[in-house]
């Protein structure tokens, strides 16, 4: 099931962002950006995710900040110190004038923004803040799934009654199968009456019952009526549902190939088409949900 959700704060001098998407998928997939230094969360990311999502592809993104006002100015002794040296190397050979001080703060790397470190109880604080943020973040997406689960669940159930309306349609046009199945075994009894040598009555008898039985569609409609209930139970239950009626929409296509394998007549045969076209935007939908 699709779903997107965002939140965002502050501590103290600390800003954060969570977003997180999730696309249909036919398992659960999580992939987690997370800042360097915060790795140790990822996993607890995924443990929540878990235990709140069964399908779908699902993408969580932490951006951080700090802001400057903390920051700290700090001279780097080193790199001022090499600048220094080179100026006394070279001051007898080149004609130039003492570097003057302001000259010296503006090269690249002498003066340093220096983040002050936080103490383990601040970093605990921030980090307990920015997990409530991302179960937030989590509640949120939770309760988009869900809005979006509602809205699906009628499109399913017309799905569903499309299907048993046409599992019915089929039992009335196999009533007619009969006449049709007569004028077939009629001419198949006529050619294995022409055949050379004659075939023995009893082999004729056989082979009567043999096209009777492959003609007779009522189990598989019978199936498909079973399948049709335990589909509705299934909406009305809720939860996560998404793969066992992923595993009925094989089952609900398995039967319809069989009724228009079994069509003795054109009628048929086209329910059976419609069939498997319900089933298959059945299965379409089902992809959608948990």
């Amino acid at each position: 099931m699709t779903g997107f959700a965002r939140t965002e704060g502050r501590h103290g001098n600390y800003g954060w962002v969570w977003e997180i998407r999730s696309v249909n998928s036919r398992g659960l997939d999580i992939r987690c950006r997370l800042p360097s230094g915060m790795d140790a969360l990822e996993a607890q990311v995924r443990e929540a995710i878990s235990a709140r999502l069964k399908r779908g592809s699902v993408s969580v993104n932490l951006q951080t900040e700090r802001g400057k006002a903390g920051a700290q100015i700090a001279i780097n002794d080193e790199a001022l110190n090499q600048i220094l040296a080179l100026w006394d190397r070279y001051r007898g050979k080149v004609d130039s004038a003492p570097p003057r001080l302001d000259a010296l703060l503006g090269v690249r790397g002498v003066v340093e923004l220096v983040e002050p470190e936080d103490s383990e109880e601040e970093a605990q604080a921030r980090d307990a803040v920015i997990r409530e943020g991302f179960t937030a973040a989590l509640d949120a997406l939770c309760r988009s799934r869900d809005g979006e689960g509602v809205q699906l669940q009628d499109v399913l159930q017309s799905h569903i009654a499309r299907i048993a309306g046409l599992a019915d349609a089929a039992r009335a046009s196999a009533a007619n199968q009969p006449e049709a199945l007569r004028a077939r075994l009629a001419r198949q009894v006529a050619e294995l009456l022409d055949a050379q040598p004659a075939l023995p009555e009893e082999r004729l008898a056989q082979e009567a019952a043999l096209l009777a039985s492959k003609a007779d569609v009522r189990e598989e409609l019978d199936r498909l009526g079973a399948h049709v209930e335990t589909a509705t139970g299934l909406l009305q239950e809720g939860g996560a549902i998404g793969r066992r009626l992923d595993f009925l929409c094989q089952e609900f296509n398995r039967e319809a190939n069989t009724v228009c394998s079994k069509a003795a007549d054109i009628a048929l045969t086209r329910i059976g088409l419609e069939l498997k076209a319900a089933v298959e935007q059945l299965r379409e939908q089902v992809q959608n949900i948990e």
